[in-house]
């Protein structure tokens, strides 16, 4: 199995701004000395270029986040301050996803350590996301030809608000967001399927209702195969999270990661893997569950031979 990592191009932040980054670094780290990964690859991806973030971004907010004249007002909303590492970082993050998922076509699986940049809509960053991997991936394999039908499978704690926005209304890039119906954002942007949870729940209900939402995507398979799943598997359902307010549990979410890949991996669909979110107080239990879901990516990678 491929997986692409960016945490070598460190953002100078502010110490309130350090903590979740780490986790990157704790991650790749942790997969780089892990048995479980012997025979994976890391690799470092290529930055997304204009050509391909133009595909879902506009040109004067590509060029405005490149020459660090953004507004302070959306500085603000993307939540961490300018710089060229910024630029860099969120270039090679939207890269890895571009990279993983042409790994995923010719592997079947494929992971980012970092990405799950939902938040970033085509002409503005929010919420620690400044370009949109998951949309900016799909819409590339479809500029080259390598895929025809795309879907977002978004089970981040929080609702994939900017990439519902950039695909919406195109059946051939098929999004669907698990999340706390009361959580960031505010204000939703429909996806194709929201599946709205309330606060504090538990393992039973939210695979459950994973297994409902699966079966919808099933249905619609029918008016076209997808031939590639891009999947936000985000820490931050965890019990243990600052931000989540749901309560699952560690082998509650190694439960939802083994649903969702064996699905794909069922249905012979590729999938590549973003981290996405993660906000528990204490970080190595952010890096354990992201490993989790690695882990679990690797063993099905392997059983496909």
């Amino acid at each position: 199995m491929q997986l692409y990592y960016t945490d070598h191009f460190e953002l100078p932040l502010p110490p309130t701004h350090r903590f979740p980054m780490d986790k990157y670094r704790r991650l790749r780290r942790h997969v780089a000395t892990s048995d479980a990964h012997r025979s994976d690859v890391l690799l470092v991806p290529p930055a997304a270029t204009d050509e391909q973030l133009l595909r879902c971004h506009h040109g004067n907010y590509i060029d405005r986040v490149a020459t660090g004249t953004l507004s302070a007002q959306e500085i603000r909303r993307i939540g961490f301050p300018w710089s060229p590492k910024m630029v860099q970082r969120s270039r090679r993050s939207t890269g890895a996803t571009i990279a993983a998922s042409r790994s995923a076509l010719v592997d079947g699986i494929a992971a980012n350590l970092a990405g799950g940049t939902h938040h970033a809509f085509s002409d503005a960053g929010e919420g620690y996301c400044v370009f949109n991997d998951a949309a900016v991936a799909i819409r590339t394999l479809q500029a080259e030809s390598r895929i025809g039908r795309g879907c977002v499978i978004d089970l981040d704690v929080h609702q994939g608000n900017g990439t519902a926005s950039i695909l919406a209304g195109d059946p051939s890039a098929v999004t669907m967001s698990m999340h706390g119906a009361k959580n960031f954002p505010l204000r939703k942007v429909p996806s194709d399927l929201d599946v709205p949870l309330d606060d504090g729940t538990d393992d039973d209900t939210y695979l459950e209702k994973l297994s409902l939402a699966l079966t919808t995507l099933d249905r619609w398979r029918t008016d076209g195969e997808f031939d590639l799943v891009v999947y936000l598997a985000g820490a931050d359902p965890y019990v243990g999270d600052r931000l989540g307010r749901m309560c699952l549990s560690k082998s509650g979410l190694i439960e939802r990661d083994r649903t969702v890949i064996q699905w794909c991996v069922d249905r012979s669909i590729p999938v590549a893997i973003a981290m996405s979110g993660g906000y528990a107080a204490d970080i190595d239990e952010i890096v354990a569950i992201h490993a989790a879901t690695l882990k679990i990516a690797g063993e099905m990678s392997r059983q496909m031979g």
